[in-house]
């Protein structure tokens, strides 16, 4: 038997760290690299067991809704508790530092004027701590991200890596008590014998959008140079392009084929945040989604897929990326041709 965690680091796509700290310099987002990488159901110390488990996520992070989305796609969502972040870190005057991940419920959005009624108090370590970084300072760590899979028994870091941790999900849905059957239930990443092509697929795919898509819009809107923007731009769009080639060669559902599958769920988080957030923050203004026939269908058949809306708030989107910005002012658009999310519900919305 291989070891489970060499497996379990194939499920990500990471960013080379070469020369990480020049290249931020010369104006390029590289993305760190997660620390906890134990294996759900195959590390001894974490056996698949039901309402063990517990995430800590932001909504208006990308990387936390794959996450989310597996775990209401899987139908685990009474067996694998869960905690919200504020979709804002700490400010200038927070007494331990600002930029931190923050479970304050009674926090104000400055989109809404009102606390959003999805952020909890942390629940799960039972120290209540208010910030991710105590999580992992209780662990002697000096991380500080979201998603955490965590182990409310050992009172550990399960995993923080979100590639990963959706992976170990859909291999463990069953154990950990998932309220779907064998039958009703997904496979995100087939792993039988004869599955071997459509993982191959899967593995294609996400690898690609990971880079031009996912990492991708950071790439672009996070970048300080034009050259680097720019890059990342035209990298995104000829990857949009190339996809909706692909869904329009067969008229496939999905992705891979007939099925929703791992490459679905991690186009999603991006293509969801793109028209109402995405087109203006990430200065990834060539085109909406809605400008592709086939992609925008496909966005749409995703959201109407059981689990898919309530898995993510378009609110602590915009909260989340606009708030950040030098005014804090959030965007009240787009309202033409319709609102998001109410647009996802109108798949002949697609521009043909």
């Amino acid at each position: 038997m291989s070891d489970p965690k060499s497996d379990a680091s194939d499920t990500a796509v990471e960013e080379s760290q070469t020369d990480a700290v020049s290249r931020r310099a010369r104006g390029e987002f590289v993305r760190g690299v997660s620390g906890f990488r134990n294996v759900l159901g195959e590390d001894p110390d974490f056996p698949a067991e039901p309402d063990r488990y517990h995430l800590f996520v932001a909504l208006n992070c990308p990387w936390c809704h794959r996450v989310t989305l597996a775990r209401n796609i899987l139908g685990l969502e009474n067996c694998v508790s869960m905690d919200v972040a504020f979709p804002n870190r700490t400010l200038d005057d927070d007494p331990v530092a600002s930029g931190l991940w923050e479970f304050n419920p009674g926090r104000v959005a400055t989109l809404t004027g009102t606390p959003l009624p999805e952020c909890t108090m942390e629940t799960a370590t039972g120290k209540q701590f208010r910030l991710a970084k105590q999580i992992y300072e209780a662990e002697g760590s000096k991380e500080t991200s979201l998603p955490i899979l965590y182990d409310k028994k050992t009172k550990r870091i399960l995993s923080n890596e979100s590639a990963e941790i959706i992976r170990m999900l859909n291999r463990q849905a069953k154990p950990l008590g998932s309220r779907l059957s064998d039958a009703d239930r997904p496979d995100l990443y087939p792993m039988a014998d004869g599955d071997a092509p459509v993982r191959e697929e899967i593995d294609r795919l996400n690898e690609l959008i990971y880079n031009k898509i996912n990492n991708g819009a950071y790439k672009a809107g996070f970048s300080s140079r034009q050259d680097v923007y720019a890059t990342a731009f035209e990298n995104y769009f000829a990857m949009l392009r190339t996809l909706e080639e692909l869904l329009a060669s067969d008229g496939r559902p999905f992705l891979v084929g007939e099925t929703f599958t791992e490459a679905d769920l991690r186009l999603f988080p991006t293509l969801y945040r793109h028209d109402p957030v995405y087109y203006v923050r990430m200065k990834l203004n060539g085109a909406r989604i809605m400008d592709y026939a086939h992609l925008w269908r496909w966005l749409c058949r995703v959201h109407a897929l059981p689990g898919v809306a309530s898995s993510n708030s378009l609110v602590h989107c915009r909260q989340g990326y606009f708030g950040r910005s030098w005014n804090n002012v959030v965007p009240l658009g787009p309202l033409h041709p319709i609102t998001y999310p109410e647009a996802y519900d109108h798949p002949d919305l697609a521009q043909t």
